[in-house]
């Protein structure tokens, strides 16, 4: 099946530099797999900006057609999961990274890749939670499996104005937990995460201490981190006994030094979150608790819908830290 389509694609200069084009490709093009979709939203996360400014830890092999979300309509699939038509979900694996993304009008994936639209969310939806709320959604997850309940005490979520950040805030208080959101937009992102249901707002200073000591005054009773680096750090050794860290980001540092006394005197859990990878009967029920009981009130509040000619601006933004909330991008 050739159909033209529209399709953000980046490509490598003999000067090193990467460049970014709209152009118009065909369904020709695409890579081998049994799902065609035409994707009628995509969303921008961090790991999107660092694709389409040419980081070869996420994507080796340019030229490229970006995006790690997608949501759209089946147009074949030579398999028996979908039908033409069904309404799908793709987000993670290699979407975006190596694999033709979202940010085209198109893809082409295995039908593993893909999950049914819950009925409870319109496509756009989907993309406002995208990656960055089923991030949250998996850290949540695995602390609850972890026995963490909201009467245990405060939940901190740091970079609380970025995609992951601002969904793990809402999907926190829709849970019923108690939150503290850390950002260092006080200024202009107060009123925004109160809305969210923050409880409490602070600046990252707060839980970026520059000491030496090995375990801090108890603060909180677990984190979701997007952070990572001396963050992270500041995090587990303020946490209470049997909190859990839920560790999703790399903003600040991907390293992390740290003792292990947060670990064998507090009993501290310190959790990963990957989220491409994760087994599709998780990804269905992690897209049902979405759709379902944390579904958030206000998400239509934190999203802003951008067209495939304004994502290059967005990610300049987004690379400056100057964007806050969600954003999807209508194809």
């Amino acid at each position: 099946m050739n159909i033209p389509y529209k399709a953000l694609f980046i490509s490598e200069q003999p000067n090193g530099e990467f460049q970014r084009t709209i152009l118009e490709r065909n369904t020709a093009d695409l890579p081998a797999g049994s799902l065609l979709v035409r994707v009628k939203y995509s969303s921008l996360n961090y790991k999107d900006a660092l694709s389409i400014n040419g980081h070869k830890g996420i994507t080796r092999n340019f030229p490229h057609q970006p995006g790690i979300d997608a949501v759209g309509e089946v147009i074949e699939c030579h398999e028996n999961r979908f039908q033409p038509g069904d309404k799908v979900i793709v987000c993670g694996y290699d979407l975006g990274m190596n694999t033709a993304g979202g940010l085209g009008q198109y893809i082409r994936v295995p039908s593993e890749w893909a999950v049914p639209l819950p009925n409870q969310l319109t496509m756009e939806e989907a993309m406002i939670y995208g990656t960055a709320g089923f991030t949250a959604a998996i850290a949540l997850w695995q602390m609850e499996r972890n026995l963490q309940h909201p009467d245990n005490g405060p939940i901190m979520v740091t970079g609380a104005t970025g995609g992951v950040g601002s969904l793990a805030v809402a999907i926190l208080s829709q849970a019923g937990y108690e939150v503290i959101a850390s950002t260092g937009k006080q200024a202009t992102a107060t009123e925004f995460l109160k809305s969210l249901g923050a409880n409490q707002i602070v600046g990252r200073e707060a839980v970026n201490l520059d000491t030496d000591k090995l375990l801090l005054r108890s603060q909180w009773a677990g984190a979701i981190d997007t952070v990572g680096g001396n963050t992270l750090h500041t995090l587990l050794k303020a946490c209470q006994p049997y909190g859990n860290v839920a560790a999703c980001g790399l903003v600040q540092s991907p390293k992390l030094d740290l003792s292990v006394y947060p670990f064998i005197i507090n009993g501290v859990n310190l959790l990963g979150v990957a989220t491409a990878e994760n087994p599709i009967e998780h990804k269905k029920m992690i897209w049902k608790k979405l759709a379902g009981e944390w579904a958030i009130p206000q998400l239509h509040a934190i999203k802003r819908v951008i067209t495939l000619e304004q994502v290059s601006e967005t990610v300049d933004q987004m690379m400056a830290g100057q964007s806050f909330g969600r954003v999807v991008v209508e194809l």
